[in-house]
C-alpha cells in the first residue's frame, strides 16, 4: 500500500439540507404528540366514548365536505366545457376557486385529532381560503420567476425538442388562438 501524502476524504461531501426540510420531521412529531395529548385530555374530562364519537363525527363531516367540493368542482368543469363549446366568453365562466382548499379542509377534518379538525374548519371559511390562495399564488409565482434554466420552473417557460440525433434544441411554444393568424401551409400531397 503506497501513500502519496495527500489527504483523501473517507466519505464523499454531503449536500446541506434546507432548514424546512430539516425541521419538518420534528414538526410532524410534535404535532402528533400534541394531538394525542389533547385527545387524552378530552378522554380524561369525559370518557372514551365521547372521544370515539368526536373522531367518528370528524370522519363523517370530512367525507361530506370532500364530496361536496368534488361535486362542485366537477359541475364547474362541466359548465366550463359546455361554455367553451358554445363560444361563451371567458368572463362568463363560473368561478371554481376554493374547491381544492375546501377538499384540503375536509381532509384535515377527517384526520383524527382536534388540531387538524380546527385547521380544517378554519380552511372552510371563505376569508381564510382567499388569504391562503393569494399567499400560495404569490409564493408560486415568486419561485417560478426565481427558477433558473434547467429547473422545473424553467420547464413552464421553455419547450425543448429532442432531435433524432440526440441533440436538444431549445425553443418556444407559439400558440395561434385566432384561426386567421395561422400561417398557410402547403398541401402535403401534390
Amino acid at each position: 500500500m503506497t501513500t502519496t501524502g495527500a489527504h483523501t476524504p473517507s466519505q464523499p461531501a454531503r449536500t446541506r439540507r434546507s432548514r424546512p426540510r430539516t425541521l419538518l420531521p420534528l414538526g410532524v412529531a410534535a404535532w402528533l404528540v400534541l394531538e394525542v395529548w389533547l385527545l387524552t385530555l378530552v378522554a380524561g374530562a369525559s370518557n372514551g366514548l365521547v372521544v370515539f364519537l368526536v373522531l367518528l363525527a370528524g370522519i363523517a363531516l370530512g367525507s361530506v365536505i370532500i364530496k361536496r367540493a368534488g361535486r362542485r368542482a366537477f359541475r364547474s368543469l362541466q359548465e366550463t366545457l359546455r361554455q367553451q363549446q358554445g363560444g361563451t366568453p371567458p368572463a362568463a365562466r363560473p368561478n371554481s376557486e376554493g374547491n381544492g382548499l375546501m377538499m384540503l379542509g375536509g381532509l384535515l377534518v377527517m384526520i383524527p385529532g382536534l388540531l387538524s379538525d380546527a385547521a380544517g374548519l378554519l380552511l372552510l371559511l371563505p376569508p381564510v381560503q382567499k388569504a391562503v390562495s393569494r399567499y400560495a399564488e404569490r409564493t408560486f409565482e415568486r419561485r417560478l420567476r426565481a427558477a433558473g434554466p434547467g429547473t422545473l420552473g424553467d420547464a413552464f417557460r421553455q419547450a425543448r425538442m429532442h432531435r433524432p440525433d440526440g441533440k436538444v434544441v431549445p425553443g418556444e411554444v407559439v400558440r395561434h388562438d385566432d384561426p386567421t393568424d395561422q400561417p398557410q401551409r402547403p398541401p402535403l400531397t401534390r
